[in-house]
């Protein structure tokens, strides 16, 4: 496969060993079944008694109007609207720093689209207040000084997914979920939105804005004294500081909102919308409103797509796929964006565990995007490396100890630092970061490739790149080394395993079969590859995805009008598929006899 040059943002250049937040707690499942972090869970929510509990929506009970569903606001046919909104109410997460503008977006989208407006502080107080069996183990950590727990949050939230009007009318979750167990808990139960939004605003106007404010003790009224100063002399006198609004303060809520985000928006990477809102607030509510109008004209659009005016399927395999969230673009830009990298370490992972979990043990991982492909360019095996750190602190997130390995040289003298993609690998990895847990060293260790590497303690291996070189075999080694390691995982990414035959071509004939056969006993439990017109290499016609356990997926690369891009899915496979299954999925023969003028290739 080749990549495809393209000028990129400073974001889209950000270094591959940035970490990925703190590493979690060894013990706490990454996708709970059912969710059950521990009750002094790292990430809470506090529930502030004297937080001011305005919504325009209530967080317990509907309004009397009626429902003023998403499909009121699309440009679409009344009975395909109609049906959207009975199959699929709008579903949104907004997140934002304090003074960001979030609460007004919130009441703004609320009084258009008729969402029900969900607020962790406002479903502490309200549990609380009604005395449910909820609010009275939040009301303990509460009463103590402590953080509600994230199961404890969790269990509201959902609760209030579950009544009637959320389920008619759609949702807006507002600053939820604030930690990666929230979100994955979410994720364990299939509760996804269709869009996350996130609003932007610089943090020297974020400070300007908290410290700026001014509160009216009499009316109550907010004031800044720049932006929106007092109407008179009297009132500017009796105006007060909020003690949360000291520059110290605000700092500190600042750098807690960025930790929590860093956490959360991995998981909706593919849904991510950054607003800007540093600008009026018409403005920042229409970009928004925009986006939510494309969600319903497409919602109602693929519903009569797939419905063809008739009740839909519910054995519809591509409507099933809900929890697949599709393939981010811009993948013809080189290097990929932070974001459309945590995208494949996520999509990976799911696929993993997944395998992990129906007892297999004999694993590859075939992802060959650009900036996952070492052998275009050595400086990629960094983000390959990002990749086995994901997949290895999520394994010792559940208390699984990790062996990283890396093979050694090859060969003597000339050949010593054979192969070249991985020259190096083992010494970065041990100067990486690793979470603040003392993961490295307990949970997770470095090895090479062998038999000699596998120890009683370890609980499965993730071989990085293992790889045959000219005239020199891997595979006798790793055969030993997964004897040695018996029915524990042993999980190969991104494996190179053909053979490189010497001058005398050995590698072609000395146990040639055997090598072979063992090297596909490897099931593969993910893989993704770009495809091309073959001899080309620009533009990106389609990818060919596989996450365990789904079938292979061929999708096709669509350019919008808006310069944007999206992928469609075009055909399913059970194995495989061929080239010229491939592409048949792209442009189907008019004769079962006649071979295209020319076809695909998989990068």
């Amino acid at each position: 496969m080749a990549a495809s040059s393209s000028s990129s943002s400073p974001a889209a250049a950000s270094a591959p060993f940035a970490a990925p937040g703190p590493h979690r707690r060894p013990g706490l499942a990454l996708r709970p079944s059912p969710p059950t972090p521990p009750s002094s869970s790292l990430s809470c929510c506090r529930a502030s008694p004297a937080a001011a509990a305005v919504s325009s929506v209530s967080a317990t009970a509907a309004p009397n109007r009626g429902p003023r569903g998403m499909g009121l606001r699309c440009r679409a046919s009344e009975g395909a609207a109609a049906a959207a909104r009975k199959e699929a109410p709008l579903k949104v997460m907004i997140s934002g720093a304090p003074a960001s503008g979030k609460g007004t977006q919130c009441r703004m989208i609320v009084e258009k689209y008729g969402l029900v407006h969900i607020s962790t502080g406002d479903l502490l107080r309200a549990e609380v207040s009604s005395g449910t069996e909820i609010g009275k183990k939040a009301k303990e950590y509460m009463d103590n000084g402590m953080l509600v727990p994230d199961q404890v949050v969790t269990d509201m939230v959902v609760s209030r997914l579950s009544q009637p009007d959320v389920r008619e009318r759609g949702w807006l979750l507002d600053g939820y979920p604030r930690s990666y167990a929230q979100a994955q808990s979410l994720e364990s139960m299939k509760i996804r939105p269709d869009i996350f939004i996130v609003l932007e605003v610089p943090d020297d106007i974020l400070i300007d804005r908290c410290v700026g404010r001014r509160l009216d003790p009499e009316t109550g009224k907010i004031y800044h004294i720049k932006n929106f100063p007092p109407e008179n002399d009297e009132v500017s006198a009796r105006l007060v500081t909020r003690s949360d609004d000291t520059f110290e303060k605000v700092k500190s809520r600042l750098d807690t909102y960025k930790q929590n985000s860093e956490a959360v928006i991995p998981t909706y990477s593919d849904l991510l919308n950054q607003i800007d809102g540093n600008r009026q607030v018409e403005v920042v509510f229409n970009e928004i409103d925009s986006l939510l109008q494309k969600i319903c004209e497409n919602a109602s659009f693929n519903m009569l797509a797939k419905t063809n005016g008739k009740p839909q399927d519910s054995k519809d395999t591509t409507a099933s796929k809900n929890e697949f969230r599709g393939i981010p673009t811009r993948l013809n830009n080189i290097p990929h964006s932070r974001e459309i990298r945590k995208y494949f370490y996520n999509d990976v992972l799911v696929a993993t565990r997944h395998a992990v979990e129906d007892k297999k043990t004999r694993l590859q991982i075939d992802i060959n995007i650009p900036e996952l492909n070492p052998e275009m360019d050595v400086y990629r095996i960094g983000t390959l490396m990002e990749l086995v750190r994901e997949l290895s602190l999520s394994f010792a997130d559940d208390g699984k100890r990790v062996k990283v390995c890396v093979q050694g040289s090859m060969g003597q003298g000339a050949f010593a630092g054979i192969p070249l993609q991985l020259a190096g690998t083992r010494k970065i990895l041990e100067i990486m970061d690793w979470g603040e847990y003392g993961a490295k060293g307990t949970f997770i260790n470095f090895g090479a490739v062998g038999a000699s590497e596998v120890d009683k303690e370890d609980d499965m291996f993730i071989l990085i790149a293992p790889q045959n070189a000219v005239g020199n075999c891997i595979i006798d080694d790793m055969k030993a080394m997964t004897d040695a390691a018996g029915d524990r995982p042993v999980i190969l990414v991104n494996p190179r395993l053909k053979d490189m035959p010497g001058s005398s071509g050995v590698m072609q004939t000395m146990g040639r079969d055997m090598r072979l056969k063992y090297a596909a006993s490897f099931e593969t439990c993910y893989s993704f590859r770009l495809l091309f017109y073959a001899g080309s290499f620009y533009p990106i016609m389609g990818a060919l995805r596989m996450a365990y356990p789904n079938k292979y997926e061929i999708y096709r690369r669509v350019d919008e009008p808006n310069g944007q891009e999206r992928y469609v899915l075009l055909e399913e496979f059970v194995e495989k598929p061929t080239p010229d299954e491939i592409t048949n999925a792209f442009r189907p023969r008019k004769n079962e006899n006649e071979k295209s003028a020319s076809g695909f290739c998989k990068g």
